[in-house]
């Protein structure tokens, strides 16, 4: 419906002159006049209405991605936790198998069997988005790596570099939650 404010044209509204007494026997433009402002009113107050829906239903998006985003967290955070407990069961596998003299001494069949234990569970959490950090021959890196000895070398290239690592550190999903615990090389010249 246009909305303008000349009379001469044609309204969906007709009103008779000969029943005055409906229109309270006001001018038929005077009628229209005021009628318009109602519909001028009614469209302002349906406009409100539809902001107001539209914002509401803007809130109950945000609110649902809101609620998905600390599902999410809360997940990750269980798994982390989960897993962070799982690693020492990890680390004593490694034990385990670290001497290698004992490991070879053990019934073959009950090792490989053990083998294929620790490789699965290893696996499994690796699929989970842990990652292992054996930084041996790397460049120490204090942001990354617990330097808990430096150990004398002779050779100047093995300065700052890891000559050991004593307990291995790891990573979930990119984000550091245990770091490896290294001994890290430390060349001194012979003042001589």
């Amino acid at each position: 419906m246009k909305d303008t404010n000349d009379d001469t044209q044609a309204d969906d509204v007709t009103i008779e002159p000969e029943n005055n007494e409906e229109s309270g026997g006001k001018d038929p433009k005077e009628v229209v006049k005021k009628l318009k402002e109602k519909i001028k009113q009614l469209e302002e107050e349906k406009q409100e209405y539809l902001n107001g829906w539209q914002r509401d239903k803007a809130d109950f998006i945000n609110a649902r991605k809101r609620d998905e985003e600390e599902k999410k967290e809360i997940r990750k955070y269980a798994t982390e936790r989960l897993i962070d407990g799982l690693i020492p069961v990890l680390e004593s596998f490694d034990m385990a198998m670290a001497n290698k003299e004992t490991w070879e001494k053990v019934d073959k069949n009950w090792r490989i069997g053990v083998e294929y234990i620790y490789n699965h569970f290893k696996q499994t959490l690796e699929q989970d988005g842990l990652k292992e950090i054996n930084p041996i021959g790397e460049k120490f890196d204090p942001m990354r790596d617990e330097a808990i000895e430096y150990v004398p070398v002779e050779e100047e290239k093995l300065e700052h570099t890891i000559i050991e690592v004593m307990q291995k550190g790891y990573t979930l999903n990119g984000k550091e939650i245990r770091a490896p615990k290294v001994k890290v090389g430390e060349y001194k010249q012979d003042k001589e």
